[in-house]
C-alpha cells in the first residue's frame, strides 16, 4: 500500500490507541500532569473527561507504561461497557489478578480487602483506572466509591481514576453521587488541538514511521485538515490515512488543498446515511427533471466506486489528449493508438475492480485490527490474573477496616 510508495516503515495513522504515537499537545500535557498529581496524592478520585477521539485512552496507556517502571504502584486498567454494580466487582478483582469465579459479592470484597492490605504492607500503592466511565450506572459508581473506603489509619488503600466522555461530568452532578463528588480531588477536560498543534501532530506521527517530507504537506492543506477535523486526533487519523491512500493512487508526492478537498468530499459522501429506497425515489425524481447523473444521491456502499470511476475518466481524457497529440506529431500511428487505447481501457477496468476489492479488504482488515486489540487486552488481563493466582499466598487479616 502507500507505506512502500512513501517509504514509510508502517502506517502512521491508526484508529486504535497506541502509546508509541503519543503527542504532547498543551491539553494532553495538562491532563497528564493532573494524572501524575493524582498518583502522587494516592487517594480519592481523579476525573478526566473529553470528547470522542480526543486521545483519552492513549493517555491512559502512556501513564500505564510510566507506572510499570515504578515498582511501588500497582495499576489496573478497566475498560467498561454497560456495567451494573454486581458485574463490576468481579471485573475489578480480575483486573488485579484475583480469582472470583463462584464467589459471592461479600467474598469478592473480602478478597479485594486482603489484596489491598497486603500491597500496603509491602509499601505499594494500588490504582484502578476506569475507562469509558460514562457507561457505568449510578450503583456501579457508588460501588467504586465504597472500594476507596478501605484504609489503614489515615492512609487510603485504593485510588481511582475515572475517565469518560464529556457527559460524565453531568452524571457526577446527580444527587445520589454526592459522596463520590466529595472524593474527587481534581478533574480536568481534554479538548481538541489548535491549528498549529494539528500540524505538529501530523508531522509527529509521520516522523515516527520514517517520514522524509514525502509527501510534502502545503500550509493550506494543514488548514483544510484542521477545518474538517476540528483538531480531534481520531478524526485527523482517519482523514490523513485516506489522504495518503488517495495520494498513492494518484502517484502524488504533495498533499495540497485540492487533494484534501477531494478526500473530504469522498468521506462526506460515504456517510450520507439515507435509506436506499428513499435514495432511489429521489434519483428517479431528479432524472425526471432532466438532471445529470452527477446530481444523483447514491448509497454509501458505491460512492467509493463512483469516485474512483470519475478519477479514471479524468485519466482517460488526459490519455486521449496525449494520444491525439502523438498521432498529430507522427510519434504514434493511428491504428496502434486505437489498439493501445483499448488495452488501456481494459487495464482501467481491471484497476477499478481491484480498487473495489481492495476497499472491501481494508474494511475487513480494520475490523480484524480492532478485534485483535480487544483480544490482546483481554489476554493481558487474563495473563496478569494467572500470574497473580499462581503466586497468591495466604494473607493474615490485619488492622484494615471499612468505614
Amino acid at each position: 500500500m502507500y507505506e512502500t510508495f512513501y517509504h514509510l516503515q508502517e502506517k502512521p495513522f491508526h484508529l486504535v490507541p497506541d502509546s508509541r504515537f503519543f503527542f504532547s499537545s498543551a491539553g494532553h500535557n495538562r491532563v497528564r500532569a493532573f494524572l501524575r498529581y493524582g498518583v502522587y496524592q494516592s487517594e480519592g478520585f481523579i476525573v478526566v473527561t473529553g470528547d470522542v477521539g480526543t486521545g483519552k485512552t492513549t493517555l491512559i496507556y502512556t501513564l500505564l507504561e510510566e507506572l510499570a517502571e515504578q515498582k511501588e504502584v500497582i495499576a489496573a486498567h478497566l475498560a467498561t461497557t454497560q456495567r451494573q454494580a454486581d458485574e463490576l466487582l468481579p471485573l475489578v478483582a480480575m483486573a488485579f489478578g484475583l480469582s472470583h469465579e463462584g464467589l459471592s459479592k461479600a467474598a469478592i470484597l473480602e478478597r479485594l480487602e486482603k489484596f489491598l492490605l497486603e500491597q500496603a504492607r509491602q509499601g505499594k500503592r494500588v490504582l484502578l483506572i476506569v475507562d469509558e466511565a460514562q457507561n457505568l450506572s449510578v450503583e456501579a459508581l457508588e460501588a467504586l466509591r465504597l472500594l476507596t473506603n478501605y484504609q489503614i489509619g489515615p492512609k487510603a488503600l485504593l485510588q481511582g481514576f475515572l475517565v469518560g466522555q464529556a457527559e460524565f461530568s453531568g452524571m457526577l452532578q446527580m444527587g445520589p453521587l454526592e459522596q463520590l463528588r466529595q472524593r474527587v480531588i481534581a478533574s480536568c477536560h481534554l479538548g481538541p488541538m489548535n491549528l498549529e498543534e494539528t500540524r505538529q501532530y501530523i508531522e509527529h506521527r509521520l516522523g515516527i514511521v520514517g517520514w522524509n517530507k514525502d509527501p510534502a504537506f502545503t500550509p493550506v492543506a494543514y488548514r483544510r485538515i484542521y477545518d474538517y477535523t476540528d483538531g480531534v486526533p481520531r478524526r485527523i487519523n482517519k482523514l490523513c490515512d485516506r489522504i495518503l491512500l488517495v495520494g498513492y493512487l494518484e502517484e502524488s508526492h504533495e498533499v495540497d488543498e485540492q487533494l484534501v478537498t477531494r478526500v473530504t468530499q469522498e468521506l462526506n459522501e460515504e456517510f450520507i446515511g439515507t435509506n436506499p429506497a428513499q435514495q432511489e425515489l429521489k434519483n428517479r425524481q431528479i432524472m425526471e427533471l432532466g438532471a445529470s447523473q452527477e446530481q444523483l444521491v447514491l448509497p454509501s456502499d458505491i460512492n467509493n466506486c463512483l469516485s474512483l470511476e470519475r478519477r479514471l475518466l479524468d485519466f482517460d481524457k488526459r490519455l486521449t489528449s496525449m494520444e491525439q497529440a502523438m498521432v498529430s506529431s507522427g510519434i504514434l500511428e493511428e491504428g496502434r493508438a486505437t489498439s493501445w487505447k483499448r488495452k488501456m481501457k481494459e487495464l482501467q477496468t481491471q484497476l477499478a475492480q481491484a480498487q473495489v476489492d481492495k476497499s472491501e479488504l481494508e474494511n475487513r482488515l480494520a475490523q480484524a485490527e480492532e478485534a485483535r486489540c480487544v483480544l490482546e487486552e483481554e489476554i493481558k488481563q487474563l495473563q496478569d490474573f494467572l500470574r497473580r493466582l499462581q503466586g497468591e499466598k495466604k494473607v493474615v487479616s490485619g488492622s484494615g477496616r471499612l468505614v
